[in-house]
Protein backbone atom coordinates (compact mmCIF):
# COMPACT_ATOMS: atom_id res chain seq x y z
CA UNK A 1 0.00 0.00 0.00
CA UNK A 2 2.85 2.26 0.55
CA UNK A 3 4.80 1.48 -2.32
CA UNK A 4 4.53 4.83 -3.66
CA UNK A 5 5.40 7.12 -0.58
CA UNK A 6 9.46 6.38 -2.07
CA UNK A 7 8.31 7.39 -5.56
CA UNK A 8 6.51 10.52 -4.44
CA UNK A 9 8.99 12.08 -1.99
CA UNK A 10 11.75 11.44 -4.54
CA UNK A 11 9.64 13.38 -6.87
CA UNK A 12 9.05 16.26 -4.54
CA UNK A 13 12.33 16.58 -3.33
CA UNK A 14 13.61 17.01 -6.75
CA UNK A 15 10.61 18.98 -7.90
CA UNK A 16 11.66 21.30 -4.99
CA UNK A 17 14.98 21.35 -5.60
CA UNK A 18 15.02 22.11 -9.41
CA UNK A 19 11.82 25.16 -8.68
CA UNK A 20 14.27 26.91 -6.28
CA UNK A 21 17.07 26.74 -8.98
CA UNK A 22 14.68 28.39 -11.53
CA UNK A 23 13.92 31.01 -8.53
CA UNK A 24 17.77 31.68 -8.39
CA UNK A 25 17.91 31.77 -12.09
CA UNK A 26 14.75 34.34 -12.49
CA UNK A 27 16.25 36.35 -9.42
CA UNK A 28 13.27 35.68 -7.03
CA UNK A 29 14.28 37.23 -3.73
CA UNK A 30 15.80 34.58 -1.07
CA UNK A 31 11.97 35.17 0.80
CA UNK A 32 10.77 33.88 -2.17
CA UNK A 33 12.76 30.59 -2.82
CA UNK A 34 11.42 28.44 -0.44
CA UNK A 35 7.98 29.12 -1.66
CA UNK A 36 9.42 28.18 -5.13
CA UNK A 37 10.23 25.31 -3.39
CA UNK A 38 7.37 24.27 -1.76
CA UNK A 39 5.42 25.18 -5.69
CA UNK A 40 7.81 22.59 -7.28
CA UNK A 41 6.85 19.72 -4.69
CA UNK A 42 3.29 20.67 -5.08
CA UNK A 43 3.58 20.43 -8.61
CA UNK A 44 5.64 17.40 -9.36
CA UNK A 45 3.60 15.23 -6.66
CA UNK A 46 0.22 16.25 -8.20
CA UNK A 47 1.88 14.94 -11.77
CA UNK A 48 2.98 11.90 -10.29
CA UNK A 49 -0.35 11.25 -8.60
CA UNK A 50 -2.31 11.73 -11.91
CA UNK A 51 0.15 9.79 -13.44
CA UNK A 52 -0.02 7.01 -11.13
CA UNK A 53 -3.80 6.64 -11.94
CA UNK A 54 -3.67 6.14 -15.04
CA UNK A 55 -3.91 9.45 -16.38
CA UNK A 56 -1.74 11.09 -19.62
CA UNK A 57 1.44 13.49 -19.12
CA UNK A 58 -0.68 16.09 -20.47
CA UNK A 59 -3.50 15.90 -18.20
CA UNK A 60 -1.65 15.41 -15.45
CA UNK A 61 0.63 18.10 -16.08
CA UNK A 62 -2.73 20.28 -16.42
CA UNK A 63 -3.83 18.81 -13.47
CA UNK A 64 -1.14 20.09 -11.37
CA UNK A 65 -0.56 23.36 -12.99
CA UNK A 66 -3.92 24.57 -11.52
CA UNK A 67 -3.47 23.12 -8.39
CA UNK A 68 -0.05 24.69 -8.25
CA UNK A 69 -1.59 28.20 -9.57
CA UNK A 70 -4.78 27.83 -6.83
CA UNK A 71 -2.36 26.83 -3.85
CA UNK A 72 0.20 29.95 -4.80
CA UNK A 73 -2.96 32.14 -5.44
CA UNK A 74 -4.23 31.41 -1.58
CA UNK A 75 -1.29 32.53 -0.29
CA UNK A 76 -1.04 35.74 -2.29
CA UNK A 77 -0.87 38.00 0.95
CA UNK A 78 2.33 36.36 1.81
CA UNK A 79 3.76 36.10 -1.67
CA UNK A 80 2.73 39.50 -2.87
CA UNK A 81 1.84 40.19 -6.80
CA UNK A 82 4.50 38.12 -7.40
CA UNK A 83 2.58 34.75 -7.11
CA UNK A 84 1.89 33.78 -10.88
CA UNK A 85 5.80 33.88 -11.27
CA UNK A 86 6.40 31.54 -8.25
CA UNK A 87 3.86 28.86 -9.91
CA UNK A 88 5.56 29.44 -12.95
CA UNK A 89 8.53 28.31 -11.21
CA UNK A 90 7.05 25.72 -9.43
CA UNK A 91 5.89 24.10 -12.67
CA UNK A 92 8.52 24.38 -14.98
CA UNK A 93 10.55 21.28 -13.49
CA UNK A 94 7.47 19.87 -15.54
CA UNK A 95 8.56 20.97 -18.56
CA UNK A 96 9.26 17.21 -20.77
CA UNK A 97 12.66 17.54 -21.84
CA UNK A 98 13.20 13.99 -22.88
CA UNK A 99 10.70 14.25 -25.38
CA UNK A 100 12.05 17.31 -26.56
CA UNK A 101 15.55 16.26 -27.43
CA UNK A 102 14.05 12.92 -28.94
CA UNK A 103 12.40 14.94 -31.54
CA UNK A 104 14.98 17.07 -32.42
CA UNK A 105 17.52 14.12 -32.29
CA UNK A 106 14.69 12.54 -34.60
CA UNK A 107 14.62 15.54 -36.62
CA UNK A 108 18.63 15.84 -36.94
CA UNK A 109 18.41 12.76 -38.16
CA UNK A 110 16.48 13.46 -41.10
CA UNK A 111 18.96 16.03 -42.43
CA UNK A 112 21.60 13.19 -43.31
CA UNK A 113 22.46 12.47 -46.65
CA UNK A 114 20.21 9.55 -47.19
CA UNK A 115 18.25 8.86 -43.77
CA UNK A 116 17.38 5.12 -43.37
CA UNK A 117 13.71 4.66 -42.64
CA UNK A 118 12.98 8.74 -42.71
CA UNK A 119 8.94 7.78 -42.68
CA UNK A 120 9.16 6.26 -39.20
CA UNK A 121 11.64 8.65 -37.69
CA UNK A 122 9.97 11.40 -38.64
CA UNK A 123 6.46 9.81 -37.36
CA UNK A 124 8.13 9.02 -33.76
CA UNK A 125 10.02 12.90 -34.11
CA UNK A 126 6.76 14.34 -34.71
CA UNK A 127 5.15 12.24 -31.88
CA UNK A 128 7.08 13.81 -29.69
CA UNK A 129 7.18 17.02 -30.36
CA UNK A 130 3.40 16.91 -30.24
CA UNK A 131 3.66 15.60 -26.93
CA UNK A 132 5.59 18.47 -25.80
CA UNK A 133 3.53 21.58 -27.46
CA UNK A 134 0.28 19.75 -25.86
CA UNK A 135 2.37 19.01 -21.84
CA UNK A 136 3.02 22.58 -22.47
CA UNK A 137 -0.16 24.42 -23.68
CA UNK A 138 -1.54 22.00 -20.85
CA UNK A 139 0.56 23.64 -18.37
CA UNK A 140 -0.06 27.40 -19.84
CA UNK A 141 -3.62 26.57 -19.50
CA UNK A 142 -3.45 25.60 -15.95
CA UNK A 143 -1.73 28.19 -14.65
CA UNK A 144 -3.74 30.71 -16.52
CA UNK A 145 -7.06 29.95 -15.76
CA UNK A 146 -6.87 30.21 -11.86
CA UNK A 147 -4.80 33.19 -12.36
CA UNK A 148 -7.62 34.61 -14.31
CA UNK A 149 -10.29 33.31 -11.92
CA UNK A 150 -8.30 34.62 -9.14
CA UNK A 151 -7.41 37.87 -10.49
CA UNK A 152 -4.89 40.02 -8.33
CA UNK A 153 -6.48 42.91 -7.25
CA UNK A 154 -3.06 44.85 -6.37
CA UNK A 155 -2.49 46.03 -10.15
Amino acid sequence: MWDFLPHFLHQALFGAAAAAGFGVLFNFGLRALPWCAAAGALALMVRTGGQELAWSLEGATFAAAIVTSCAVSALRGQLGPACNAVALAGCIPMVPGAFFGQALLGFFALTAPHPVDAVEIFVSAAEHIIRVIFTLAAMGAGLAIPAQLLKNQDF
